[in-house]
């Protein structure tokens, strides 16, 4: 979601003449979009805002202006710890404000400090221009679209319904534009993004959308060959959603859904609502729908009161299911949330041994998910070239990156690939049979030029 946000602001800063620069030394503003999920993500940013200010001084004496913006859920939760920290900030901007940014921008420019972390009443997609074709076609064949922000779960780890505010889905027909307009610029897959995408309830005409049928809305979308979603909670996974995933031949067969423990009692201190039986059930239904379908997860060991018993209840509860891929983490007390009052926090010793322990595990399976691919004709995605001459690049339906040797003609094209052989992160294949073509609405570009 913060890929997206980043590039909706530079669409919108670039109605008023701003172009991106890969080289922060040439910015006159620098824009750091942040995450407060965890400590090392919020800290990541002070480290970096004091580069920042050293190169705005050397900048200054070079007679070049420089402006700093710290957007993002850091800012909205700490935008004054963020100025008392660090007085080279000239704006700082939370999640659901930054439509306003250019405005913000000229109040820079009579007033010292600038701060805007409000929940404003106003939908700001309503205030963001779409992106030109121009841009759209740099980006990519594959995007990002949000379609749900917000939390209204509150479990005790996560800062998101305090940065993110309540659950709010946009409409059915603005996320199809926005769809339509990627397409029409050779976008050939799009993500559908949310906090709890699956909570997706965007009007429809008078009547709330699932997310079930915004996917089969957006499959049919000219130029669209292929759909996903995510971050799903489990219990937001309805039966419609998972027909969807029987019905829908454009979703692709790989769903991440957060677990977080295999403990029931963790299960009811985060405040997840469901239990491990619940959630082994959900993915049997899910996998008795769409048989070929992988599935990923979120994980957090050392929760507060955890016992080396829950965390053995979360390492059973992974080799029942099987993952493709998972995240994982130590718990990072964040401020605010009732995780972080808690007097049992386990010691760090401790948590990084069981993370240790539960990586290897996952690690594991996700290796062993790519190693039962070779042999097997997957279609691919063609994204990008390769990082070696005469290479492709793609993702299959798993979310595997694929290298092939083949003309970057092929780029926006879904072809059958044999998979030959697996390395550590990718796939790598061939040709399984002459492709039919590229598809017509996309039309490839020296290195994504325009």
């Amino acid at each position: 979601m913060n890929v997206y946000d980043a590039q909706r602001m530079s669409d919108l800063l670039g109605a008023e003449g701003y172009a991106e620069t890969s080289a922060v030394e040439d910015a006159d503003l620098v824009i750091l979009n942040t995450c407060h999920i965890r400590e090392r993500a919020a800290e990541k940013i002070f480290s970096e805002l004091g580069r920042l200010r050293a190169l705005k001084a050397a900048r200054a004496e070079a007679g070049r202006a420089t402006r700093i913006v710290v957007a993002g859920c850091v800012a909205q939760a700490e935008g004054a710890e963020i100025y008392r920290r660090q007085s080279a900030v000239d704006v700082v901007v939370g999640p659901q404000s930054y439509h306003r940014l250019p405005e913000l921008l000229r109040r820079a420019e009579r007033e010292s400090r600038v701060i805007d972390t409000d929940f404003p009443a106003e939908d700001k997609f309503d205030f963001l221009s779409p992106p030109s074709p121009g841009r759209i076609r740099q980006r990519g064949v594959s995007a990002f679209v949000t379609v749900q922000e917000g939390c209204d779960k509150f479990c005790t780890f996560c800062v998101v319904p305090y940065t993110r505010g309540a659950e709010m889905s946009r409409p059915l027909g603005a996320v199809l534009e926005e769809v339509a307009t990627l397409a029409a610029a050779g976008v050939r897959e799009v993500t559908l993004l949310g906090q709890n995408v699956n909570a997706y309830h965007g009007d429809a005409g008078g009547r709330p959308a699932s997310l079930a049928q915004l996917c089969a809305e957006v499959a049919r979308v000219p130029g669209i060959a292929r759909v996903r979603y995510t971050t799903s909670h489990p219990n937001d996974m309805d039966d419609g959603l998972i027909e969807a995933h029987r019905r829908e031949e454009k979703l692709m067969p790989f769903l991440h859904l957060p677990v977080q423990s295999g403990s029931d009692r963790i299960l009811a201190s985060m405040n997840r609502k469901h239990t491990s039986a619940a959630y082994l059930t959900l993915c049997e239904k899910i996998r008795a729908a769409r048989p070929d379908i992988a599935l990923s997860s979120d994980f957090i060991v050392g929760f507060p009161g955890e016992t080396e018993d829950d965390f053995g209840e979360t390492l059973a509860l992974i080799e029942k299911i099987g993952f493709a891929s998972a995240f994982s983490f130590k718990y990072s007390p964040r401020p605010g949330t009732p995780g972080a009052d808690r007097t049992d926090q386990i010691e760090e010793d401790v948590k990084i041994a069981r993370l240790a322990r539960l990586q290897a595990l996952l690690e594991g399976q996700r290796q062993a998910f790519n190693r039962d691919m070779v042999g097997r004709t997957l279609d691919v995605l063609i994204e990008k070239r390769g990082r070696h001459a005469g290479q492709i690049a793609g993702k299959t339906g798993y979310l595997q990156p694929v290298q092939i040797e083949a003309d970057a003609g092929l780029i926006g094209a879904v072809v059958a690939v044999e998979i030959v052989a697996t390395g550590s992160n990718s796939l790598f294949g061939r040709l399984a049979h002459p492709p039919a073509g590229r598809p017509p609405e996309f039309v490839q570009t020296p290195r994504g030029s325009v």
